[in-house]
């Protein structure tokens, strides 16, 4: 006979830790359950870390709405639980006065979506910032940052547990059907087993259209179909010559080659964007020579020998590369008519700094 368990949440990664965080504290009886061996190990690990503030969404969007929530959300969680942040800044920075009209652009839409503290700048500006980078004129974002999303994720995890959830590795959902008025849950694994929920969270990232496709009742044509953008970075050996965080204007797909640092200082360059047709990890090291001319752009003074394969990440994307920009997909039973289920789709960034807002949207779910 199936146990019961009041709520299921479907992966482990930042923004599943962060739900299950939220429900438990607010009650709910919890159990996360993870095909993977151990917290994060997909989208949640592999990225640039950053505390994005809200600049490039579309207004009005779940992207811009949750960064900007999130956001503050997050730097509050991190100051009062002493995970490891930095507000180191960034520079947006327009390489030829064709690209003025970009920055135009971009500083407009930022207002629109409640960020008021951006500062234009002109190369000269830019350039007692960071002597050295090449650029007509810049944005400077203050409130740009990076997190430890390691960190921040196992005091997700460990505020769940303290309020009563469970996390449950190498656990993976091979289906879901209706079953009364709950959802039977089956899950695979060394020892498989059936759990009858009343709530499932679907928050399964790269795999969420997977998991989607297998709950009966679910209407196929609310499962986005998934695309995979592979993000690869290289990593600058020795000092960065950087404090700050360094973007171009965007590219179709991203937010192009940038550099991030870490906490410890050392400087990384990507992700770029590498629409791939299946789930692969390694680092296309061919890209090399396409990574260093993007970085010249900005960085004319770049030594390509000290550029290194660092790792690389997948974006979870529900739209394609000639397909307009996606948005979150927070999908209650309002849309698809499954009792008790909420899907998750299409969380790739600012997944990360909107995590909590995110996790509060879908409290709000399950409340109504």
């Amino acid at each position: 006979m199936a146990s019961y368990i009041e709520c299921v949440v479907v992966g482990a990664g930042v923004v599943g830790l962060a739900i299950a965080r939220v429900l438990a504290r607010a009650g709910y009886e919890v159990v996360v359950v993870e095909q993977e061996a151990a917290i994060g190990t997909h989208t949640s690990s592999r990225n640039s870390e950053v505390i994005h503030a809200g600049i490039y969404y579309p207004p009005g969007s779940l992207m811009a709405r949750l960064c900007v929530l999130g956001r503050e959300r997050l730097i509050d969680y991190c100051d009062t639980r002493s995970v490891p942040y930095s507000l180191c800044g960034k520079l947006i920075v327009a390489v030829t006065e064709d690209e003025l009209a970009v920055l135009d652009r971009i500083a407009d839409r930022a207002r629109q979506n409640g960020v008021t503290n951006l500062v234009g700048l002109t190369g000269d500006e830019a350039r007692r910032m960071e002597p050295d980078i090449q650029c007509v004129a810049a944005l400077l974002s203050p409130g740009t940052g990076i997190v430890d999303s390691h960190q921040l994720m196992l005091s997700f995890q460990g505020e769940a547990e303290a309020a009563g959830a469970m996390v449950a590795f190498g656990s993976p959902v091979t289906g879901i059907r209706r079953d009364g008025g709950g959802l039977l849950v089956s899950v695979g694994g060394e020892d498989p087993v059936e759990v009858r929920a009343q709530l499932v969270i679907n928050s399964a990232g790269l795999f969420a259209p997977s998991v989607a496709a297998a709950i009966e009742g679910m209407p196929a044509y609310l499962v986005p179909r998934p695309y995979f953008a592979r993000g690869n970075y290289f990593v600058l050996s020795g000092k960065s010559p950087f404090s700050r965080l360094v973007y171009p204007v965007p590219v179709p797909g991203g937010l192009g080659t940038h550099v991030t640092l870490d906490l410890a200082g050392q400087a990384r360059f990507g992700p770029d964007v590498e629409w791939i047709e299946r789930i692969d990890y390694s680092v296309n090291s061919s890209r090399l020579p396409r990574f260093a001319e993007a970085i010249r752009r900005y960085w004319p003074a770049l030594d390509e020998n000290r550029l290194c394969p660092g790792y690389a990440g997948i974006r979870p994307k529900t739209a394609g590369p000639d397909e307009a920009p996606q948005d979150f997909v927070i999908q209650g039973s309002d849309i698809h008519g499954v009792s008790g289920l909420v899907n998750l789709f299409g969380i790739e960034s600012p997944g990360l700094t909107a995590s909590l807002a995110i996790a509060e949207c879908v409290l709000g779910q399950l409340k109504k």
